[in-house]
């Protein structure tokens, strides 16, 4: 199957930002979505300005540190649509903070959500492409993973992980399967600087209000690897403001 109408995509944090950005683009092209959030209002207001245009959208509560999370989410794809074409994997944190400030919880949280809620989603989804002998992984990193910049540090390796954990899963994928990784730059949602020090935050929006890019432009180079044609796979993409560095 090519192009973008008709396929069945499952998008994890797709209540706002880059998630709920995708969803739309993708719904307005055709896409069947099941869209995985945490919150169930924002998830139930994606979802019902997706229907209300006439578009094809469930919403599953997913917390994607949770195996049987990622599990339900491709299951309500399969026995909704009886098949999943994509999972595009968003869900996604930026609590960056100094190392000195020794914020170990965001930590963890950073690596749960980028690193283990990655793996959760491949391990949902693969037996599934598996046994339709077709799928597409997107992975959304950052460009974090090319350039660190304090204090970015932890945010930084946990998407240099999402870059070699797609890489990694792109060599074994076989002829069925393709898996592409989207690496964002600096975009304008509402998580920059969340959970981040009053200094960090406020430097970040800062910059975030200056110069950053809209969340479309993400959701746009996400179907551009989703609509090429089966047996064609887009690799990776990198796409950041002009303005930045």
């Amino acid at each position: 199957m090519s192009g973008i109408q008709g396929k069945v995509v499952a998008i994890t944090g797709a209540g706002s930002g880059i998630g709920e950005a995708t969803a739309v683009h993708l719904a307005e092209r055709g896409a069947r979505l099941v869209l995985g959030g945490r919150g169930a209002d924002r998830l139930s207001a994606v979802v019902d300005a997706i229907t209300a245009k006439g578009g094809t959208a469930t919403g599953v509560i997913v917390d994607v540190t949770r195996r049987e999370d990622l599990r339900r989410l491709t299951d309500t794809a399969v026995d909704r649509f009886g098949r999943l074409d994509v999972l595009v994997s968003n869900a996604g944190t930026m609590a960056v903070s100094p190392f000195d400030e020794l914020r170990q919880d965001d930590w963890d949280a950073m690596v749960a959500t980028h690193i283990t809620g990655l793996l959760n989603g491949i391990g949902a989804a693969l037996p599934v492409f598996r046994r339709q002998r077709s799928g597409q992984f997107v992975n959304v990193g950052s460009t974090a993973a090319y350039v660190v910049k304090p204090p970015q540090g932890v945010y930084a390796a946990t998407k240099t992980a999402v870059k070699v954990l797609t890489e990694g899963l792109r060599q074994e994928s076989g002829p069925d399967l393709r898996v592409t990784l989207v690496s964002p730059g600096f975009t304008h949602t509402g998580g920059v600087g969340k959970g981040a020090s009053p200094e960090v935050a406020a430097a970040m929006i800062r910059q975030r209000d200056e110069i950053a890019m809209p969340p479309s432009a993400v959701a746009s180079a996400i179907a551009y690897a989703i609509e090429q044609p089966a047996g064609v796979d887009v690799s990776e993409i990198v796409v950041r403001p002009t303005a930045q560095a």
